[in-house]
């Protein structure tokens, strides 16, 4: 309503709806009252607009056939959506071989020439628009699907989409509540553009002759042209209508369009987990979390690309538990392959046991009874986790409400005593804020309120503090050591580590390299990777000293070398270190998967670590 073009089109329609509406009280005539003597006679005090050719009443005619005219419209449009948008969202968001149908009858329909059809329709249900307008809309559909689901693709890959699956949103709710608001824009614009499409359509059948036999806007059209000779004025009123029709709904469609695009301007395949071949699900005794042999590939130039191998570890209840590693080591991805969340990839072997039950041979309705409710999520960009269509605590407040099940009320009441909790100043005027309106440090702890809000006994905090200034990242950690749950850290940062985690497992190349307690990880390194992070942390920096860092990169899932991954990078490498895969073996209290680790004693990071404390700090300050 702020822009100026679209408020006059859209009252200009409306007074056009409600002058077809009320054409019996305001006509001056009925839609069929002669008047011979004024036959084809141009406007005259009697007759505003003018008279056809049986001295018929333009005017009148025009009020009267909105009423049909626009009813077809109104049937084909409800059908345009009832069936596109449908079609288009579950194509998008679920994919499979629900998109695969959906692809395929758009090609057919596209196929298939409308208007030949439609003059079927007519010739089948004479003088019928209301059939031809039902046929139409039916016809389109499969189009419009096409679109939606395009978008509709793009917004599933929104990390407030991942993050609210993992709260534990039902797939209905996610799709009411986050993906469709954001499908109003391209909706709007293909509804205004199929309703002009209509309306010419509706003019067209009447231009023919084979349209209803009652007044309707292409009647009048077919009337003025037959007429055109005699009387060229009768163009005009019909003419004008239909034009000014159709360019209003195109201004109406493209100011709701740009108004939804402010709303939501802030300052591939979906995982397979139940045909995982499973590993046997034996863990420690007692574990929350157990994790044997999981493998992730996702699709690469028509095959499957391992980018996590082997992977194996188990969560103690109320442990806290650090993954390092440098960018892509495959940390993210092994985390979110134990909630299923996986864009594009898949698990292809292994099992993920949580709470006894292998999640890998879960369903997507299992699946979503686990998240939320007894694994919660924190995400490494809070800002994007959040929907910025929807008030910061009216997200939380849904999360509360689907573990819950409590009321409206009840849950905004509690979903401001979690902002409470997680010491954000005001939670009652915080939760009425809109995510753009916050800092990244308000954002993450809206961000772990929400993991929180249902009871969950796990933690999963990718990269929680990236982007942080440290002060507030040090009360980051300290809410998250506060939670009293399990907590999986994943991090590239040794002081967020060391703040945080009793034991961590260092990754590399998709595999884990080194797994113990974070005092022997720091003090006695058993793999180089680890003795080369630590030598590159900032906090065991030697003033006078160049920071020393690891050479090379990590090379890509397809450049892995056979035996160690590390190997191009290792200054301890030798032949047998190429000649095949390295376990992962016990090496004094831990594990590691170095052939060689006896010689990291050659280089500085022992001397630097010597005069090192282990000591947990009260909040994030290094080792």
């Amino acid at each position: 309503m702020r822009r100026p073009l679209a408020r006059l089109a859209a009252g200009y329609l409306v007074v056009i709806a409600l002058a077809s509406l009320l054409a019996p009280v305001i006509a001056p005539y009925g839609p069929d009252d002669q008047d011979l003597t004024q036959a084809l006679s141009g406007p005259t005090p009697q007759h505003w607009l003018g008279t056809g050719v049986l001295g018929r009443d333009v005017l009148s005619r025009l009020l009267f056939g909105g009423r049909i005219t626009l009813v077809g419209v109104l049937v084909s449009s409800l059908l345009f959506l009832a069936v596109g948008v449908p079609m288009g969202v579950l194509a998008g968001y679920f994919g499979g071989w629900i998109e695969r149908v959906v692809l395929r009858l758009a090609d057919l329909v596209y196929a298939v020439p409308v208007i030949i059809v439609l003059l079927v329709v007519v010739a089948i249900f004479p003088g019928n628009e209301t059939a031809a307008m039902v046929a139409l809309g039916l016809l389109a559909a499969p189009g419009l699907a096409r679109i939606v689901r395009s978008v509709a693709r793009g917004v599933r890959e929104e990390l407030y989409i991942s993050a609210a699956k993992v709260s534990g949103l039902r797939a209905v709710t996610i799709l009411r509540r986050h993906v469709l608001p954001r499908l109003t824009g391209p909706i709007v614009v293909q509804l205004s553009l199929f309703g002009a499409g209509a309306v010419l359509l509706e003019t067209g059948l009447g231009f023919l002759g084979v349209g209803s036999a009652q007044a309707t806007w292409g009647g009048q059209v077919s009337e003025a042209s037959t007429n055109l000779g005699t009387q060229p004025w009768l163009l005009v009123p019909s003419g004008f209508l239909v034009i000014s029709f159709i360019l209003a709904l195109g201004l109406v469609g493209d100011g709701i369009r740009d108004a939804v695009a402010d709303r939501h301007h802030s300052g591939t395949h979906r995982p397979r987990t139940s045909t995982v071949p499973s590993s046997p699900a034996t863990g420690k005794a007692g574990a929350l979390l157990s994790v044997r042999g999981l493998t992730v590939a996702f699709p690469q130039y028509g095959t499957e690309n391992t980018v996590v191998s082997g992977v194996d570890f188990d969560l103690m209840p109320a442990e806290v538990l650090g993954i390092v590693g440098e960018s892509g080591c495959g940390k993210s991805v092994t985390v979110q392959a134990v909630l299923g969340l996986l864009r594009g990839g898949r698990i292809t072997a292994g099992s993920v046991v949580f709470e006894g039950k292998d999640l890998t041979q879960a369903s997507r309705r299992e699946l979503a009874a686990v998240r939320g409710a007894r694994i919660g999520w924190v995400s490494p960009e809070p800002v994007a986790s959040l929907d910025p269509a929807f008030a910061v605590g009216a997200q939380v407040a849904e999360v509360v409400r689907t573990h819950r099940g409590c009321s409206r009320g009840a849950a905004r009441r509690r979903a401001v005593e979690l902002l409470e909790l997680v010491r954000l100043p005001d939670p009652a005027a915080v939760a009425r804020r809109y995510p753009h309106q916050l800092s990244g440090g308000m954002a993450q702890r809206v961000g772990i309120a929400a993991a929180l809000a249902g009871d969950p006994v796990l933690i999963i905090a990718d990269e929680p503090t990236t982007a942080l200034d440290v002060t507030v990242q040090a009360e980051i950690l300290d809410l998250l050591r506060d939670v009293g749950t399990a907590v999986i850290l994943v991090t590239h940062d040794w002081g967020v580590l060391s703040d945080l985690c009793q034991r961590a497992l260092v990754m590399y190349a998709g595999e884990i390299v080194e797994e113990a307690t974070l005092t022997e990880l720091v003090r006695t390194p058993r793999h180089p990777y680890t003795a080369g992070l630590l030598m590159s942390s900032p906090f065991l920096a030697v003033p006078g000293k160049p920071l020393p860092a690891i050479e090379g990169v990590v090379p890509a899932p397809a450049d892995w070398p056979v035996g160690c991954r590390f190997q191009d990078r290792c200054r301890f490498a030798a032949v047998d270190c190429a000649t095949g895969p390295v376990p992962l073996r016990p090496a004094n209290g831990g594990l590691t998967r170095c052939l060689h680790h006896d010689r990291l004693r050659e280089l500085d990071v022992f001397a630097l670590n010597s005069g090192v404390s282990t000591t947990k700090p009260s909040s994030s300050r290094g080792l």
